[in-house]
């Protein structure tokens, strides 16, 4: 498959579970365990000879998907978690540990700060958090204990495109490590880990599952490195269930027209509102990669639209604390996503009560542009 294109790939990317049943879709395989013969059966899983033993450890639905995202992300190896949260925090400890420090860029998704500032530093994980656009302002923030440099592709929620390949030359002259979410990009988009990064985590709730009806994510990259974040995942009991793993999978197999659809959408609709007298400020990437700058948009409304009537005012765009399904929706990232951080937190990153994150579905883009023009319209004080 590695010769195929990429729209090619996602659709036929399967393990090949050892069966006599040649189902065309992968079963799910909805155990708590499996069982054996006798006991020499048994202890042929300790020998590596038998592959599955207790769902919480693995199973094909989980190893299926894991794999599946890690093909996609020409990775070598990967592992599927209950969330991406989950899939982010096995992946950092599979690096970091107590005494140690990480350095992440300062605009990342609210609820990776909350991982980072709360729950890793009660671990004993240092961090530091600084402007990954200025490149002497992470080098600065290294110190002896650092083993991880953190980011994401697309920042959330300015849509900061992250100069990869710069991280990765300033990882390599320290000796350190490179972790990066992708999951605004997707692998459609980008694959970090073929420029460098030692790991790639992804939110599949959004794009990889893509419908609004699953919590997942994956983490994906050297093979040494997810079998400890696999065990992590393992002991700190966040493991997917396999319904959910094959629901993700299942969704995966549409990424490529999915992305596709909704890149050309929210090019359009970036296009329209630039226009609009009602929005002071558009975010959208100029240029993430041949194939799109990715379907997030986000907006400052300017200061005569009533931003509580605008909320009122969407009609069938549904305002909702996620992004990435097939339907339009907007979320408040002030209230939801960057709830916890600080007023002086938001502030010095430009996150304001006129802050609007839109995910663009893959409904026409005309429709889609107008319902928001609307809104803008009805919402003027």
């Amino acid at each position: 498959m590695a010769n195929q294109l990429f729209s090619t790939r996602v659709v036929h990317n399967k393990l090949n579970q050892n069966t006599a049943l040649n189902s065309k879709a992968t079963p799910i395989y909805q155990t708590s365990a499996f069982t054996f013969r006798d006991l020499e059966h048994l202890e042929s899983y300790y020998s590596g000879d038998t592959p599955y033993l207790y769902t919480r450890e693995n199973n094909p639905n989980t190893d299926e998907l894991g794999q599946a995202v890690a093909n996609l992300e020409e990775a070598e190896a990967g592992a599927a978690a209950s969330s991406g949260i989950s899939a982010i925090m096995a992946g950092i400890l599979s690096i970091a540990e107590a005494g140690d420090h990480i350095v992440t860029a300062e605009d990342i998704y609210g609820g990776t700060h909350q991982l980072i500032t709360k729950q890793l530093a009660s671990f004993g994980i240092e961090f530091t958090m600084v402007s990954f656009a200025d490149p002497e302002a992470i080098r600065s923030a290294i110190k002896p204990n650092t083993k991880l440099l953190y980011t994401e592709s697309i920042t959330n929620p300015f849509l900061r495109v992250e100069d990869i390949e710069l991280l990765v030359e300033i990882a390599k002259e320290h000796d350190l490590k490179t972790m990066v979410d992708n999951t605004f990009a997707t692998p459609y988009l980008l694959q970090p880990y073929t420029q460098g990064v030692d790991l790639v985590a992804h939110s599949a709730t959004k794009y990889i599952g893509g419908h609004s009806d699953v919590t997942s994510g994956i983490v994906v990259g050297h093979r040494d490195l997810i079998a400890k974040a696999k065990q992590r995942i393992i002991g700190l009991g966040t493991s997917l269930s396999p319904f959910e793993a094959w629901l993700t999978q299942r969704g995966s197999k549409t990424l490529a027209l999915r992305m596709k659809q909704q890149s050309q959408n929210a090019k359009h609709v970036a296009h329209v509102l630039k226009e609009d007298q009602g929005v002071a400020r558009v975010y959208y990437p100029e240029y993430v990669s041949e194939r799109g700058n990715g379907a997030i948009i986000t907006i400052e409304l300017a200061e005569q639209v009533d931003f509580e009537a605008f909320f009122k005012s969407l009609g069938w765009i549904k305002l909702a604390p996620t992004l990435a399904g097939v339907e339009t929706t907007v979320s408040y990232p002030i209230r939801t996503s960057h709830r916890a951080l600080t007023g002086e937190e938001q502030e010095r990153l430009g996150i304001s009560d006129y802050t609007i994150r839109l995910s663009i579905g893959i409904e026409e883009a005309e429709d889609i542009a107008a319902q928001f023009q609307q809104a803008i319209r009805e919402s003027i004080k």
